[in-house]
């Protein structure tokens, strides 16, 4: 009897030790898009993204968002850039990835 409960034990251990690892083995917890270990001296120093011909400059704004969340637009000097999926065009704002579910955004600058 005793020898049968410490073989349920284990095999409840490695189950549930398996089941625990299984999110993180996959890759599930990392999300879609990748983002740099910092982000580049182009951004931090306010230099704009081009896109379609317009500029388009960092704010000190922080999105939260899920990878499935944006839609990526394109890649400029390295960087993947993105949209959020419920905006259309004209977009309001760009998006660029900094951190896990964080995406710096950009806005054009019109003069009134």
């Amino acid at each position: 009897m005793r020898r049968l409960l410490s073989r349920e034990m284990i095999f409840l251990f490695c189950l549930v030790f398996c089941f625990g690892c299984a999110g993180t083995l996959s890759g599930a917890s990392r999300g879609r898009y990748a983002f740099p270990s910092s982000e580049p001296e182009w951004i931090r120093n306010g230099d704009p993204i081009i896109f379609e011909g317009q500029s388009w400059y960092p704010q000190d704004d922080v999105d939260v968002f899920l990878d499935s969340e944006v839609y990526l637009l394109g890649e400029y000097q390295g960087v993947q850039f993105f949209a959020s999926k419920i905006d259309v065009r004209p977009y309001d704002k760009l998006y660029t990835k900094f951190n896990e579910n964080r995406y710096r955004s950009y806005q054009q600058k019109y003069n009134d």
